[in-house]
């Protein structure tokens, strides 16, 4: 059982040059053919026109679930998540701390031919105190007894080096070494990226196959991040 994830900040779909154009997000994520990916900064339903996760999830035919964390402009705004698989199960977590930005963990269960993949989808804060209260909150979320089985924690950790949040989540979790796949392993700002801030980390029969992170010219333009992208494979 084989599958593709990936994980994407998408930054309102908001490209680096300024312009605000979903289909540039659809073309990027039909480009990397995943079945699973995990967004952030997505811009949902309200009052002015289609959501942008509807859009996407309608061009490229794929099922989705909305993880809002506040409202921007009256329009709800946070995680989503995108796949081709089933989705039997969604919940969501807030995240938030103290005064900062409102951030919330996304939970979603995939019915990968007839067993459970549990997905969380987190984008963390930029302060260093709030990043360690959101990952002990993780960590507890994610360590639940019950929830068994394959899990994956993907999203933008806002951590570019190896702080409290990822020694915290590397002793709970395995965590995918890009270094071990990639030679340009960065992914922000989008058009010349010189800091890695998107993660990905597992527990249970989960085998990693490879690891991408698509630089092409439309992947550079479309957001201020770069997807980056899995292959696992699933043990019985």
């Amino acid at each position: 059982m084989t599958l593709r994830v990936a994980t994407y900040n998408i930054h309102r779909c908001r490209g680096m040059d300024r312009l605000t154009r979903p289909d540039r997000v659809t073309a990027v994520i039909r480009e990397v053919g995943a079945d699973v990916v995990a967004l952030q900064e997505v811009v949902g339903a309200g009052p002015r026109g289609v959501s942008h996760i509807e859009e996407i999830g309608a061009a490229l035919g794929m099922g989705w679930v909305m993880a809002p964390a506040r409202r921007l402009r009256g329009h709800q705004f946070g995680n989503a998540l995108l796949s081709r698989l089933p989705i039997v199960h969604h919940s969501e977590h807030d995240l938030s701390w103290k005064t900062c930005e409102e951030r919330c963990m996304q939970r979603a269960d995939i019915d990968v031919h007839g067993h459970r993949l549990h997905i969380y989808n987190v984008h963390l804060g930029t302060a260093i105190l709030e990043r360690r209260y959101q990952a002990e909150r993780l960590a507890t979320f994610v360590s639940d007894r019950h929830v068994t089985g394959a899990k994956l924690v993907l999203g933008d950790f806002n951590e570019w080096m190896k702080g409290l949040t990822t020694k915290m989540l590397s002793s709970k979790l395995q965590s995918v070494d890009v270094r071990s796949y990639l030679k340009r392993r960065r992914t922000y700002p989008g058009l010349f990226p010189i800091l890695h801030l998107d993660h990905i980390y597992y527990s249970g029969r989960v085998e990693i196959l490879g690891v991408e992170m698509p630089r092409t010219r439309l992947s550079l333009m479309a957001s201020d991040h770069l997807p980056l992208v899995a292959d696992i494979r699933l043990g019985a």
